[in-house]
């Protein structure tokens, strides 16, 4: 008997969802102190694409509010690991870039997290890796242009 859709979409979201948490809780604990997971990601999206963004741009790409941006930039501004300028020409706007700190900072998180995200892939291959990547980079895809839910 052939799998109901509805069922397999509920095991495939009910996977995701599980592997997204102990993914965040492993590659947490092996950030440097003090860095939490959304630091490092603003840093990694800032490092990759070497360009200002507004705050406005970082928290539409997380997926979060601009106030929970506005609390991850603060942080991570105190920390010396980006710059907030204003806009010149619109004193209500700012940029947010990375810092040669906030590089560094980076740097040092990708090696530490570096042997936990190798041991993940070794164990799978990285040829079952690599044939999984295309079906979830279209389903990150299909997710982003899916209207949100009220």
């Amino acid at each position: 008997m052939a799998d109901r859709p509805d069922d397999i979409a509920n095991a495939l979201f009910s996977e995701l969802f599980m592997a997204d948490q102990l993914a965040r809780a492993h590659v947490s604990k092996a950030l440097p102190r003090g860095m939490e997971l959304s630091h490092f990601g603003v840093l990694n999206h800032l490092a990759r694409v070497s360009e200002e963004r507004t705050p406005a741009q970082l928290a539409k790409t997380f997926h979060v509010t601009r106030g929970a941006m506005t609390n991850t930039l603060a942080k991570l501004e105190w920390a010396g690991h980006i710059h907030i300028r204003p806009d010149w020409d619109d004193a209500r706007r700012k940029f947010v870039s990375i810092s040669p700190a906030g590089r560094a900072a980076r740097e040092a998180a990708l090696a530490s997290i570096a042997p936990v995200l190798a041991e993940v892939v070794g164990a799978l291959g990285p040829d079952r890796v690599r044939a999984v990547l295309p079906v979830l980079r279209e389903l990150r895809l299909r997710l982003e242009q899916a209207p949100s839910a009220p």
